[in-house]
């Protein structure tokens, strides 16, 4: 068997955090850092990142057969790397150097027919697949956790299906093979003038297929705010064949078989190629930071922006914590980062409303930073989007993930949760899941804990706020009790935002570590209805096993995020 060495042509990954192996914090991120985790206490211990030679695992239950061999991997670090994703439960257990169920194999295919020879040995030896892009799910969505009822688990790696392979400028569309990783992608859209300009927290790190099949949320705050709206047609290999939807701009053709496809995380095929909706680059872009004395006040304004139709690119509302935790406030005031950007016209006219709209809501803004932000700079556009505020946040959510390789080390339990409402019910839930996450905490871990919130995408008819938390889960350097009381929390915050009339996911998936709150607001006709599909696609029940659904005939013993003494 070959080793691959995962990633390769694009850096090497680390298996044990976030990113690739050679990336490094800057000095300010490290003072930044230490600063953070100070407040803790300075007694702290840190527990070193694992090296690969550290972990023994065990020797793989199934061996391939010949035909398949050359397309297969056993090594160590392939097998790390596609053992976990990147929630803060995995990468706790990577530092505990405690990995239960590795992969036995890890496949590449090179193309379709290749793919479609995996699931057929796999449904035949009864093998479990997981697939694999970028390995980036916070939701426990690749884990090889399958339970004993399987013969092996084989994680199938789509990394080398990494096209574009065929753009339409006419209709502005390109097909664009599963694979290929969000820079990949846009470097390949460039020339044409094109971009997918779907740009989520993981965009370095994650695949058009893994978006796909995850429902991802990107770029814009408004209107083009999931993968969906940007998926023309699918084609799709399973068990039981392949399938490819047709190409249209819309139908009313009874359910959409991409719909069925859309958010089915690997259970009911693993999707090769899309073709995907395109923009043409924007010329016009404009920023504007506006302040709010309350997050109530800045909420009335945004929902009133939603329900403009101005369709603003960007607009983040950041409650007064979450600001000063950005670096974009010093906590005394809530903060709307506004963005609009065009490919076609200037968008002084959207900008303008979209100000006025907010100054009646008691918004306040520099007026001359506004002015500035909209004045014409060399070569025609607007100023970019990554000065001011804009900027500040990006940078720090972007470079978020490689803070929390290093706080977790130290004992630091932090995380993040998301959800959607509508607008006549927000500012209950946002007091209320600030109010009972905290009580959480406290009875946890036995400390006050400040609860954070933004809102990361709008609707007319609601937000999506996605809520931030973190505590010291051990003073003693035993991470294992880091983890169990990230379990704790990260089950009770489930249940408190699914209680409260809001969904379980807005973006990050469902996985294993959301179906308790995902079981609670889907129908249970229609997860009837969905095993019954799957049973049709998938008859050995092989595809992601544990993972959004179980098999109809089986109850998969998944661990999942939440461990198995919570079952």
């Amino acid at each position: 068997m070959s080793e691959f060495q995962t990633l390769s042509r694009r850096g090497r990954m680390r298996f044990w955090g976030w990113g690739l192996e050679d990336a490094a914090l800057t000095p300010q991120e490290e003072k930044t850092i230490r600063a953070s985790t100070a407040r803790f206490g300075s007694d702290l211990a840190e527990v070193p990142p694992p090296a690969e030679s550290e972990f023994t695992l065990p020797k793989p239950r199934i061996d391939p057969p010949a035909r398949l061999s050359a397309l297969i991997s056993t090594t160590r670090y392939d097998r790390l790397v596609h053992a976990l994703g990147k929630s803060f439960a995995d990468l706790v257990r990577m530092r505990l150097r405690q990995i239960d169920n590795p992969p036995d194999l890890v496949a590449f295919p090179k193309g379709e027919d290749d793919l479609q020879r995996l699931l057929d040995w796999a449904s035949s030896a009864n093998v479990a697949v997981i697939p694999f892009g970028g390995g980036s799910s916070v939701a426990g969505g690749v884990e090889p956790d399958v339970g004993d009822s399987y013969a092996a688990a084989l994680s199938i790696d789509l990394q080398y299906l990494n096209k574009v392979v065929e753009i339409d400028r006419t209709s502005r569309a390109a097909r664009i093979q599963a694979g290929a990783l969000g820079p990949e992608l846009e470097d390949q859209l460039r020339p044409h003038g094109l971009t997918l300009r779907h740009f989520p927290q993981s965009l370095q790190f994650s695949s058009l297929g893994g978006w796909i099949a995850t429902r991802s949320g990107g770029h814009y705050a408004s209107l083009y705010t999931h993968i969906d709206d940007f998926v023309e047609s699918l084609h799709v290999v399973t068990p039981s064949g392949s399938l490819v939807t047709r190409r249209l701009p819309g139908s009313g053709a009874g359910p959409s078989p991409d719909r069925m496809f859309i958010g089915s995380e690997g259970t009911l095929g693993l999707i090769t190629e899309a073709w995907m909706r395109l923009q043409d680059r924007p010329k016009h872009q404009a920023s504007v930071s506006v302040s709010f004395p309350s997050m109530a006040k800045g909420a009335r304004a945004v929902r009133a922006l939603s329900q403009a139709a101005l369709f603003p690119t960007n607009c983040r509302l950041l409650d007064p914590l979450e600001a000063r935790n950005n670096m974009v406030g010093d906590g005394t005031a809530a903060i709307l980062v506004l963005g609009f950007e065009s490919a076609d016209h200037p968008i002084d006219a959207w900008m303008a409303r979209a100000l006025e709209l907010v100054s009646d809501h008691e918004g306040s803004y520099d007026r001359s930073a506004a002015a500035a932000a909209l004045a014409p700079r060399s070569g025609g556009g607007k100023a970019p989007q990554r000065e001011g505020a804009a900027g500040v946040w990006r940078n720090a959510f972007i470079r978020m993930p490689y803070y929390r390789d290093v706080t977790l080390g130290f004992g630091i339990v932090s995380d993040t949760f998301e959800t959607a409402i509508t607008w006549d019910r927000f500012d209950e839930l946002y007091e209320a899941v600030r109010a009972r996450t905290q009580c959480v905490i406290k009875e946890v871990a036995g400390q006050d804990a400040a609860i954070s919130c933004r809102f990361t995408h709008i609707y007319p008819d609601g937000p999506a706020p996605y809520f931030s938390w973190s505590a010291l889960g051990t003073k003693t350097g035993k991470l294992a009790d880091s983890l169990a009381r990230w379990r704790e929390i990260k089950r009770a915050t489930n249940e408190i935002v699914v209680d409260l009339g809001g969904t379980v996911t807005h973006h990050h998936a469902v996985g294993r570590d959301h179906r308790s709150g995902y079981e609670k607001q889907s129908p249970a006709l229609f997860r009837s209805a969905l095993q019954a599909a799957k049973k049709t696609l998938d008859p050995a029940g092989v595809l992601n096993p544990g993972v959004l659904i179980d098999p109809a005939d089986r109850k998969v013993g998944a661990r999942g995020a939440l461990g198995k003494s919570d079952a």
